[in-house]
């Protein structure tokens, strides 16, 4: 027998019915997020924009802090999924790995105009953000070196100095995509394609004269 907290209800279980809840105010986090900010996320709006009680906030998210991590850590799922993809379709040559994943890049972030202002403006405006920023880039790098690894055999470099490479670009460019979403800088998204793939193509280039300089 089907007990209460799992009978189905007009058909829907109630598993499926606690994840519809949970999407629900994700989207609705990011909704606010994405265009009036994080001052603005209170457990209050994001229940009133996903039309739902706040007990069913409760049962998905400890705090809204809990809530804008995990909107980001799902954005951040999708675009490393999307990122990836792209890679392994591509050529198996480094120009074309690597323009592939710098145009699923600047398509994700720009995809969607919620997500551009979350990347330009609200990760540097919440110390929780900043933390988890951080770790996405840490991941990314992570996603470089692997990448690296697989199109460029042999590889100069040791282990710590491709991974110092790696953080240096990831974060570099986390900056230079921020502040061209902010429109900080004069140049349209072809430029902006252009020269981080000449600029990543150039570091390849660099790895033999550093492991010189290194050793």
């Amino acid at each position: 027998m089907t007990s209460p907290r799992t009978r189905p209800y007009r058909g829907v279980p109630a598993e499926q019915r606690r994840a519809l809840r949970r999407a629900a105010l994700l989207e609705a986090g990011l909704e606010l997020l994405g265009t009036s900010g994080w001052a603005a996320t209170t457990v209050r709006g994001v229940c009133t924009q996903a039309g739902l009680n706040d007990r069913y906030f409760y049962e998905n998210f400890t705090d809204r802090d809990a809530l804008l991590l995990a909107i980001v850590d799902e954005q951040a799922a999708r675009g490393t999924a999307e990122i990836l993809d792209a890679a392994r379709r591509s050529p198996r040559r480094l120009q074309d790995r690597i323009r592939a994943s710098v145009d699923a890049t600047v398509d994700f972030l720009t995809g969607d105009p919620r997500l551009s202002r979350v990347f330009a403006h609200e990760f540097p405006a919440h110390p929780l953000l900043q933390e988890r920023r951080r770790q996405i880039i840490q991941s990314l790098t992570t996603i470089f070196i692997a990448q690296t690894r697989e199109v460029l055999d042999p590889l100069p470099l040791s282990d710590t100095d491709l991974e110092l490479t790696g953080l240096t670009l990831t974060s570099g460019l986390w900056d230079l995509l921020a502040a061209w979403l902010r429109g900080d800088l004069g140049i349209g998204r072809d430029h902006l394609v252009d020269y981080t793939v000449a600029l990543l193509l150039t570091t390849t280039d660099l790895a033999a004269p550093l492991h010189h300089r290194l050793r």
